[in-house]
């Protein structure tokens, strides 16, 4: 059985940036920082002192009966240091070191801290929601040159960045210890103000979770917050040393988390990051590698006298994609298809393709006809599977590779219009055991399972194993598109182009689908086609529509949607096939509970 911190560190290293942490006082334990009702007892000590008496043995019952009310940290500091320097002052001593205790490393940043600071420097971690008030995870990212946006009280929340824009943001949620304003007191974490719990409400819905360090005891508001998150996009991770129990054990059967047993908060860290670093270092090649095949294709694509060296660099790399899937890893009899293990074969299958993507899109961007057979050749390469006994989930995601590749090359031809290139890609004809298939039916990801999947629902459900697409209406689309987005979207386009491109590119697809389907002919037969994430992407896909329809109606025979046979020889034949296209979509949105 794959152990959990593994599969956390192949999760952090393949989702850039979509885990947020959640971390308590155990990850400040080693530090030796008290924790604020520590402070609040030792001062009550202090206080009982000048008066000339003894708390102890119960320092809050002295409390209790010499000021007839419960202790309470804010009110007690704020009592006894009414400015905020003086405040600095008397705090000072509990989370500042002293030199003694700087020269042992007490009070300093922890290996966890140090481990956390590196994650968000190195962008796998963007949010840290911390319920400890010291500065220990501050001072770690400033060591390495990060300067988060701390929230810690309301206020702050109503200025900030919103969060999809926010490279760094720490919040804390019991405030800083130079506020006076601190949450500690049972009453005080029963309720967070509505800044926090929309905060919060996000967070927990929109980010995967990484827990480390926190009981869920004494936090009321904080757990529920966790029980109102609607949905689980992203598995929860929770460290915990030895068996978790009470509201713990409640939150991590809600929220249906990964146990992660550890020893200490500095340990659990360190070795997340060690295994983020080695999976990093182990799944991209070196970048000279892959600059140097884009650039070498750039010199040889304008240059018909490097037809043949284009044609060797091409072959050469995807000879190195087939040789990198033929190893034992990618054995078609095991391990047993679980989330964790098709989620690492998945990524596995994007890491070993990540130079050839990035051919594979400058080639499509500035395909001439010449180029064609090159790519042709390459796709009927990858899509001919090697083995066809085995499990079938692996039998299917040999193709994966064939699937990545046509998407690298139908991005690259849209950014530039060469809509005849991927209509050529997508009509091209590979013969695969006894069937002879159109690319747009065998490659596009309803026909990675061609052949494999009958014994299943349908692909949809297949492919909602992966982690975080359980509830996917389009798991596989929704999988690819980030997967493109990581490997060729990031410098070339912003968000949005990339996107609408996405969703372009899947629409032709489709349409194509339609075009090519060998069953157009029988009397039983019924319009059907793949469906991808435009199908929940209303206005973006009647944009893309409008546009297909207004280039047919304007230019007739001269449209390059008609030129390049992509899904029908004529304008009406194409503007027909559009039609059917928006009724199926909306009457399959419509059963798939979509609406908008």
């Amino acid at each position: 059985m794959i152990d959990p911190i593994d599969s956390l560190a192949f999760s952090i290293q393949a989702n850039r940036g979509v885990y947020a942490l959640l971390i308590g006082s155990g990850v400040s334990r080693s530090a030796q920082i008290p924790t604020g009702w520590d402070i609040t007892l030792d001062l009550i000590r202090k206080l009982a002192a000048a008066a000339g008496e003894s708390a102890e043995p119960d320092p809050e019952e002295w409390y209790r009966e010499k000021y007839e009310e419960d202790p309470d940290y804010s009110k007690l500091v704020g009592t006894l240091a009414k400015a905020r320097a003086e405040r600095q002052k008397l705090l000072h001593p509990y989370i500042e070191p002293n030199d003694q205790e700087r020269g042992e490393g007490i009070k300093q940043p922890t290996a966890a801290h140090k481990a956390i600071a590196w994650l968000v420097a190195q962008g796998f971690v963007r949010v840290i929601i911390t319920t400890n008030f010291d500065r220990l995870i501050e001072k770690a990212l400033e060591e390495t040159g990060v300067e988060p946006v701390v929230i810690s009280s309301e206020d702050q929340i109503q200025g900030m960045v919103p969060l999809v824009h926010t490279q760094h943001c720490l919040i804390k949620l019991h405030g800083d210890y130079l506020d006076p304003r601190i949450r500690n007191t049972p009453s005080e974490l029963s309720e967070y103000p509505d800044e926090f719990n929309q905060l919060l409400d996000r967070i927990f819905d929109e980010f995967g979770l990484i827990v480390c360090g926190w009981s869920a005891e004494w936090d009321a508001a904080l757990r529920d917050a966790m029980f109102r998150a609607p949905s689980r996009r992203f598995t929860t991770y929770w460290a915990a040393y030895g068996q978790p129990r009470g509201e713990a054990q409640r939150l991590i059967s809600h929220r249906q988390a990964q146990v992660i047993d550890i020893q200490d908060a500095d340990r659990f860290f360190q070795n997340v990051q060690e295994k983020v670093e080695s999976i990093e270092q182990f799944s991209q090649p070196h970048p000279l590698s892959t600059q140097a095949a884009v650039a070498s294709l750039k010199r040889y694509l304008p240059e018909p006298r490097y037809e043949i060296r284009l044609s060797d660099l091409i072959e050469e790399s995807v000879t190195r994609v087939v040789e990198s899937v033929s190893t034992p890893f990618f054995d078609v009899n095991s391990p047993e298809p679980n989330t964790e293990t098709v989620t690492e074969r998945v990524r596995a299958y994007e890491a070993a393709c990540s130079t050839l993507l990035a051919m594979a899109a400058t080639g499509g961007r500035w395909a001439k006809e010449a180029h064609y057979d090159n790519w042709r050749r390459i796709l009927e390469r990858l899509a001919t599977v090697p083995h066809l006994d085995g499990q079938l989930m692996w039998l299917g995601l040999q193709r994966y590779p064939a699937t990545l590749v046509l998407y690298a090359l139908g991005l690259g031809a849209l950014s530039t219009d060469r809509l005849h290139f991927l209509g050529h890609i997508l009509s091209t004809e590979i013969q695969t055991n006894d069937e002879t298939k159109a690319v747009s039916h065998l490659l596009t990801p309803n026909g990675v399972f061609k052949g494999f999947h009958l014994v299943f629902n349908s692909p949809r459900e297949v492919m909602q194993i992966l982690e975080g697409m359980k509830d996917r209406h389009t798991p596989l689309s929704d999988w690819i598109h980030e997967a493109m987005r990581q490997h060729i979207g990031n410098t070339a386009y912003n968000s949005e182009q990339f996107d609408s491109l996405f969703d372009k590119l899947e629409i032709l697809m489709a349409l194509s689908y339609a075009y090519h389907d060998d069953k157009k002919a029988e009397p039983w037969y019924r319009y059907w086609t793949p469906l991808g994430r435009y199908v929940w992407r209303f206005q973006t896909k009647e944009r893309i529509l409008r546009e297909i329809e207004e280039s047919i109606s304007t230019h007739q025979h001269e449209s390059l949607y008609v030129t390049s046979d992509l899904f029908g020889e004529t304008p009406e034949e194409c503007a027909v096939a559009v039609q059917q296209f928006r009724e199926f979509v909306v009457g399959a949105a419509q059963s798939m509970r979509i609406y908008w």
